[in-house]
């Protein structure tokens, strides 16, 4: 992973004018990005921009952390066999060898980051104490493992909670929430709670992360990444939503990895993700794990999520049990509604995104 003292130069010197050329170009879409609300421009490193994102120096100690167990991961990754499979977690979910690896690298950088209350992951769901104090983290560390053989884009994905509880939770509750995406590219893609914006910080040669792209906002556009295709044989509404977005010549974007179908949606700035349950296909996402991370990092860069069939953002379920699960929907605020017209047969999307929902809600879910 480690590269020479020239290779690390030289790619830090084309990082630096990559950035500077970034920072130049005023017809770049991407290049204009600018958080609105604070001083961040494209090209900050992690650590300037968490500067300003947050006072909290344990959240950004947290955050710059998870930062580091994500580099490593990607080097994992990178280098792992997938020949076979390794053990079987508690859910009964056939592992590869790169999960248990990510497991203990996130628990690891977690313990030492002294900051951390509890932690617990999809395959150590009960917490587990850190030893320090601030805030508890749920993560998956390899989401899409079933893919890693197959070399396509795979992911981590936590959510960051104030105190040491991790149930008796919303999503809203988060203090900030992000992915690492493994891929041709390494990204670590991050949402504080109260800042504007959604982030995305490429990793360079030398090891460190600069800002790329800030998302503040989902448009429409004719994208869509359909999980769990098996529901539309039982499930007519999820039928009827599929056949609609086939009718209107959606392009279709599915890698069966939940972390580059969902990042896709920040990158284009546009497009829905589904994954939906039906009487022979039970829900799989958990929603301490991944739905409500994930949810921040949409709402947080001007999308909308949707999930557990009801009219209710992802963000406001409340979590009772660590291996809760559900259904989803996140996308552009339009898309959203129309997923909830097709299920529900009506859209109170306006009304739900207009406003946070209610206690209700949360407590239908269960």
């Amino acid at each position: 992973m480690m590269a020479t003292a020239g290779s690390s130069a030289a790619g830090a010197r084309v990082s630096m004018r990559a950035a500077s050329g970034i920072r130049a170009s005023s017809s770049s879409r991407r290049a204009a990005v600018v958080v609105k609300a604070a001083n961040v421009n494209i090209g900050d490193s992690l650590a300037e921009f968490l500067a300003v994102a947050t006072p909290d120096t344990k959240l950004r100690q947290l955050m710059t952390s998870m930062s580091e167990a994500t580099r490593t991961i990607a080097h994992k990754v990178r280098t792992a066999s997938c020949g076979g499979t390794a053990c079987v977690n508690s859910f009964g979910d056939e592992q590869l060898a790169v999960d248990m690896v990510a497991d203990g690298i996130l628990f690891e950088a977690l313990k030492y980051s002294h900051v951390c209350s509890y932690a617990c992951s999809e395959e150590v769901p009960e917490p587990v104490a850190m030893g320090g104090s601030g805030y508890s983290v749920a993560f998956d560390p390899l989401d899409g493992s079933s893919i890693v053989d197959t070399n396509f884009s795979v992911g981590t994905i936590f959510g960051v909670w104030p105190g040491d509880k991790l149930t008796g939770i919303t999503g809203r509750d988060q203090a900030a929430a992000g992915m690492g995406v493994y891929g041709p590219r390494t990204v670590f893609v991050i949402a504080i709670n109260g800042f504007p914006g959604t982030h995305e910080f490429l990793l360079q040669d030398d090891g460190k992360w600069l800002l790329v792209k800030s998302t503040e906002e989902i448009g429409e556009g004719k994208l869509f990444a359909p999980g769990n295709l098996r529901a539309i044989f039982d499930n007519p509404e999820y039928s009827k939503l599929v056949s609609y977005y086939l009718e209107e010549q959606y392009t279709l974007r599915y890698t069966g990895g939940m972390v580059p179908d969902v990042f896709q949606i920040l990158v284009k700035e546009k497009g829905v993700f589904t994954n939906v349950t039906s009487p022979s296909t039970k829900a799989k996402l958990r929603l301490l794990f991944e739905v409500a991370p994930l949810a921040l990092l949409i709402e947080n860069a001007g999308g909308a999520s949707s999930c557990d069939g009801l009219v209710c953002r992802a963000l406001d379920v409340e979590v009772t049990a660590h291996e809760q699960r559900t259904q989803i929907c996140y996308g552009s605020k339009g898309e959203v509604a129309r997923f909830e017209k097709y299920m529900l047969g009506e859209s109170s999307a306006s009304l739900t995104l207009s406003r946070p929902s209610k206690r209700p809600c949360a407590e239908r879910a269960r």
